[in-house]
């Protein structure tokens, strides 16, 4: 049985030559805190010095999914008084991201059921990332007054065409064939074979086994719709994008401006910045850097505490955001949210104050 670390909340054991680290907070569907990311890290920096370990394996506990993201309402009450926790959690979170990314041996990520903003850190920068048909993958942040992160818009800025602009715009979700197709994902295993592959791993070659379970995937969504995603989103600004949404004629891409609508405005034209210059950056530690900037600037106003209020704890679904609308958030406004941070700088980047 997995034993657990000094968070109980992260169960890691060995098996055989591979490392196995469960997300163990099936009631919250595994959603991340502070202590979590701490043990993830720390199994990882133990094993990258084990010989005996020639693999790594990151599932999530119970039937809903890897996880659901970070614990936002501890994020919320954070901010509400006045702390600072959440930027700590952040520079964590966004450095175990990284040492996924950059891992030296297979990273194995089973993304079953719900996985989503946190959940995408740790799974969807390893090397050998797994969907089945349960698989929901979406980075929703704009839906709570926040941005992608964790990598979030490194992945997006770099799907197929238009495809992650529309993505992070409209808090859409993915299903295997989607993720594939966006580079969240790398293998399609069906859940009726997802526990046997993952037993395997005790033995074979990780990327020789998800070649052994993998099948096709169902049929996806995105692969049809690319002539107005691309069209659409191709435009300078969110009202221009909500515009030719409107105007295309189609109604998914209706439907897909209707959802922009309900979001945060400050958030959307952040991360429609977020994007265009993540496209630019060379690394994701440079991205990360960027984000954790975003995300210190939108911790400290006002619509991540409303998005958060009005979706998860009084889940009116009626978030009052500020400014309410598009046009009231300035250019000046959204480039002061990419403000450097000087000594606050994480440096995961080779920039100014990088660590590196």
């Amino acid at each position: 049985m997995p034993t657990p670390t000094d968070d109980a909340t992260v169960l890691v054991r060995k098996d055989g030559r591979v490392g196995r680290i469960v997300l163990n907070r099936p009631r919250a569907i595994n959603a991340l805190t502070h202590p979590m990311v701490r043990a993830v890290d720390a199994a990882l920096a133990s094993w990258e010095r084990d010989d005996d370990v020639r693999a790594v394996v990151i599932t999530g506990a119970g039937e809903r999914g890897l996880c659901a993201g970070g614990d936002v309402r501890a994020i919320r009450e954070d901010a509400l008084a006045g702390g600072r926790e959440s930027l700590a959690f952040w520079r964590d979170e966004y450095r175990l991201n990284a040492r996924v990314a950059r891992y030296p041996k297979p990273y194995v990520a089973a993304m079953d059921g719900i996985v989503m903003g946190g959940g995408v850190g740790v799974s969807a920068h390893g090397s050998v990332r797994i969907v089945t048909e349960r698989s929901r993958i979406a980075m929703p942040e704009v839906g709570i007054g926040f941005v992608p992160d964790v990598g979030g818009t490194w992945l997006l800025s770099r799907a197929p065409g238009e495809f992650g602009t529309h993505l992070a715009l409209t808090a859409g979700r993915l299903g295997p064939a989607d993720a594939l197709l966006c580079g969240f994902a790398d293998h399609f295993v069906p859940a009726e074979r997802l526990d046997a592959f993952l037993q395997a791993l005790a033995t074979d070659e990780p990327e020789a086994a998800a070649r052994a379970f993998a099948e096709p995937a169902p049929a996806g969504e995105l692969a049809g719709q690319r002539d107005w995603i691309d069209s659409c989103y191709a435009a300078d600004s969110v009202e221009a994008i909500v515009e030719r949404l409107l105007s295309a004629g189609e109604p998914a891409a209706k439907e897909a401006a209707e959802a922009i609508l309900g979001h945060s405005p400050t958030a959307l034209k952040t991360t429609l910045r977020a994007l265009r210059r993540a496209r630019a950056l060379a690394t994701l530690e440079d991205v990360l850097d960027q984000e954790f900037r975003v995300s210190t600037a939108l911790f400290a106003g006002p619509d991540l505490v409303e998005g958060v209020r009005a979706q998860v704890v009084d889940k009116d679904r009626t978030p009052r955001w500020s400014p309410p609308t598009l046009e009231a958030v300035t250019d000046e406004a959204v480039e002061r949210n990419f403000a450097p941070l000087g000594d606050a700088e994480p440096g995961l980047g080779p920039g100014p104050g990088s660590g590196a």
